[in-house]
């Protein structure tokens, strides 16, 4: 059974492959996300690990001069997906959007290099990405961080990647709809639109999208200029963990300049984080940086901060609140016992496997080896259960959005190699 699901995911991550990069889905995504291809090398290097380097190779080099990476790069045209290019008018030699997602690129990196099987072949790959991904850090703490306070802001919820999330309901108040170019969305004519964001939610990301494009994406007048400036824990944690792990392998290659800047970077971030922790909830809050406040919203970006160092005690009470959620199939992406919840629209309540993967890692090395691997043993449950799907339904496993996903297998040759390991 193991060897046929291994081959099932092996399979689909080749079928989505396009040569230099991968894709998420055949139709409702037909481009290269940032953080997908990152999660995506984890299990490429399963099978083929230089393509799994290639995989992130061909992210960065589409990096912006300001170093920024773009959440997509749009490496042929396909009508099929709302915005396009032309939407975004980044103006770059090939087209991309002009916002970012979750660093966890540096996080690959140190998992490709630790498990290789070729560790020259690694080292030289290696060396060329490092100052890449020391130059995207930078960029975060410098235009996403104006006052130093250790963590930074999203300013589009497409950023955070968990794009309906109800953590973005209070602070999307302050967005206006009003203005927007017409549009036709494309996402719902592959997924069912019951599923997906509103219409009102969609309003509010394009115009965002036409702000900052009116302001020729220059990623430094961003922030200040944004309506939208949420801190999310789970997205910080990402960065953080990335740090981190880009200072030891800069340590290792003794790239020491690189190494304290990013240590600096690593333990400030942790400092910061108690800020948004909420002993109500058992978990961390995001928070509005406009109003000063956190947001009432226990979702599972909070949980998702388990994946960086953060205090053992902290990891326990995520454990205990990921156990209070009741339901079949964990981790919900917002508890259950939450009027907003709905367990089938994308971010609200669905369970996403790489969301899983990356707080089963966070707790495992927390020593929440239980919860672990009851994540684990959910998430390969549910691939048993409805296939790789994009999403769950954490009451009844259904497979929800796109089919033969390719950051669920991915996960997948992650979680089965954490059980034989």
């Amino acid at each position: 059974m193991t060897d046929a699901l291994r081959n099932a995911a092996i399979d689909i991550l080749k079928i989505n492959d396009r040569g230099q990069y991968t894709v998420p889905t055949k139709g409702l995504y037909p481009f290269q996300w940032n953080w997908d291809s990152c999660l995506t090398a984890l299990g490429q290097r399963h099978f083929d690990e230089a393509r799994a380097w290639t995989e992130i190779e061909t992210l960065f080099a589409h990096q912006w001069p300001c170093g920024m990476v773009p959440h997509i790069i749009f490496h042929q045209m396909d009508d099929g997906y709302f915005p396009g290019p032309t939407v975004w008018g980044t103006n770059r030699p090939v087209p991309t959007s002009g916002i970012t997602q979750p660093a966890v690129a540096g996080f690959a990196l140190k998992r490709l290099f630790d498990r290789a099987q070729d560790p020259a072949h690694a080292m030289t790959r290696l060396r060329a990405l490092l100052p890449k991904v020391a130059a995207w850090h930078r960029w975060f703490y410098a235009t996403r961080d104006p006052q130093g306070e250790g963590l930074v802001a999203i300013l589009h919820p497409w950023e955070a990647g968990r794009d309906n999330s109800v953590d973005w309901d209070a602070p999307f108040d302050q967005v206006p709809t009003d203005g927007i170019t017409p549009y036709t969305r494309r996402d719902t004519l592959h997924a069912d639109p019951s599923h997906r964001p509103t219409k009102d939610q969609y309003d509010r990301y394009l115009w965002l999208v036409e702000h900052f494009r009116a302001l020729e994406w220059d990623t430094s007048k961003l922030h200040d200029a944004s309506p939208f400036q949420v801190v999310d824990p789970g997205f910080n944690a990402i960065l953080i963990r990335a740090c981190s792990d880009l200072a030891d392998l800069a340590g290792f290659l003794g790239e020491e300049q690189i190494a304290a800047e990013n240590r600096h970077f690593a333990q400030r971030g942790l400092s910061a984080m108690e800020s948004l922790w909420s002993p109500r909830h058992g978990q961390y809050l995001c928070k509005d940086r406009i109003t000063g406040k956190l947001i009432d919203s226990a979702s599972v970006g909070g949980i998702l901060a388990a994946f960086c160092d953060i205090p053992r005690e902290r990891a326990a009470s995520i454990a205990a609140t990921i156990r209070n959620h009741e339901t079949r199939y964990s981790v919900a992406s917002h508890p259950p016992h939450d009027p907003r919840f709905d367990a089938k629209r994308y971010w609200r309540g669905p369970v996403w496997l790489v969301v899983n993967y990356m707080i089963a890692d966070g707790l495992a090395r927390a020593g929440q080896q239980d919860a672990a691997a009851r994540i684990s043993a959910d998430s390969l449950e549910l691939i048993h259960k409805g296939g790789f799907a994009e999403y769950y339904d954490p009451i009844t496993g259904e497979a929800l959005g796109g089919g033969q996903f390719t950051w669920t297998a991915a996960m997948v040759l992650e979680f089965l190699a954490r059980e034989t390991a």
